[in-house]
């Protein structure tokens, strides 16, 4: 009898056991399943930390995102690659691209490299962007809707407190954590490179063709800009790399404040007709308009790519933490300044696709 009892025990806990199993299984699905309310979808995530990280000083996830457009994705597989072999720390790369990506982007992420790299794909759903964004139907192919992920933080990384976030065509030669820990002033939301000071605007200034204030991208001659009190020469900043307090920006609902402007220049057509930049900055401007801190300029050391030629020295280039080739001259492309230290950290891509993107990049830049 009581053996009979003892396996009528067991049965029961073992029937207990599996169906606790079952219902975590179902719960897991559906948080890796289940799209947000922004259309931004976790769709994988590799969470094994490399052995090298197992002090408890290096502990601390530092978060990093960075948007992989499939054109431009070598560029995004380099600017990983550099902050990944250049650090410590225990960084996580949140990678947002497109659906029709992530199988050439994992494939990617297991060369050699890369394979120990932790990171987690977010899809990103265009649709977010419908009703704030004008596009051209004779220039629908040129429209990048990837570069207006960063406007998406706290839904991209929700548990996160601080994230860094990189444009694709960047390299890193310091480790990140120093970036990751810029101070940001009470109330401040994000740390930008401002141009008029920085390092990079004093020696680009000239040639770069882009401008350094506000005019150069808000049309001061519409009234809800004047009304706004923003004065025209204010210093403007760069949102290719920057340092985001998370919590802050949620307590002043910064998406939100970002997304009102965008959908008011669909109706106003508030932009610079000379916009001087992508059309990203204009209401990253107006948000964080003298309410923002600044980042070290030597960790956004940019315009490499606005020429072919070279403006800076090597000795510079070799001392700047994070070179940038912001403009038209893509690393990719091999005509733009410097374009062999972007090369060290470019890993081959296995399917070939990329290397005719770079044929394709060549061949305009010759033009």
């Amino acid at each position: 009898v009581n053996i009979s009892i003892l396996i009528v025990a067991v049965v029961i806990f073992l029937l207990v056991i599996h169906h606790n199993f079952l219902s975590l299984s179902d719960f897991l699905r559906r948080e890796l399943s289940d799209p947000s309310p922004l259309g931004l979808q976790p769709i994988d995530f590799i969470p094994a930390a490399p052995q090298r990280l197992t002090d408890v000083e290096n502990d601390k996830e530092i978060s990093v995102v960075i948007a992989a457009s499939d054109e431009r994705l070598g560029g995004a597989i380099a600017a990983m690659n550099s902050i990944y072999q250049h650090t410590r720390s225990n960084v996580v790369f949140h990678i947002v691209t497109l659906n029709d990506t992530v199988d050439h982007l994992r494939m990617w992420l297991r060369s050699t490299p890369l394979k120990n790299m932790r990171y987690r794909i977010l899809d990103f759903d265009p649709r977010v962007l419908e009703g704030k964004v004008q596009v051209d139907p004779q220039k629908a192919d040129t429209f990048k809707p990837l570069t207006f992920a960063r406007f998406y933080l706290p839904n991209l990384v929700p548990h996160a407190e601080k994230v860094i976030y990189v444009d694709d065509d960047v390299v890193v030669q310091d480790d990140i954590v120093e970036l990751y820990n810029t101070p940001l002033k009470p109330g401040h939301a994000a740390a930008f490179s401002d141009d008029c000071d920085s390092t990079s605007s004093k020696v680009a200034v000239r040639g770069a063709g882009n401008q350094y204030n506000y005019i150069g991208f808000l049309d001061y001659k519409k009234e809800t800009i004047r009304k706004l009190a923003m004065k025209a020469n204010t210093c403007s900043f760069n949102p290719g790399v920057f340092v985001a307090n998370l919590t802050e920006w949620k307590l002043q609902n910064i998406t939100k404040q970002l997304e009102k402007w965008m959908a008011l220049n669909v109706v106003e057509d508030l932009y610079s007709k000379t916009l001087a930049g992508s059309i990203t900055t204009p209401p990253l401007l107006i948000v964080f308009y003298k309410q923002h801190s600044s980042i070290d300029p030597m960790w956004n050391v940019r315009h490499l790519g606005s020429s072919a030629g070279k403006r800076y020295s090597p000795q510079f280039v070799k001392a700047a933490k994070l070179l940038h080739w912001n403009g038209h001259f893509k690393p990719w492309g091999r005509t733009a300044s410097y374009a062999e230290v972007w090369e060290k950290w470019y890993v081959p891509d296995p399917t070939g696709k990329f290397n005719l993107i770079r044929r394709h990049s060549e061949a305009y830049e010759a033009k």
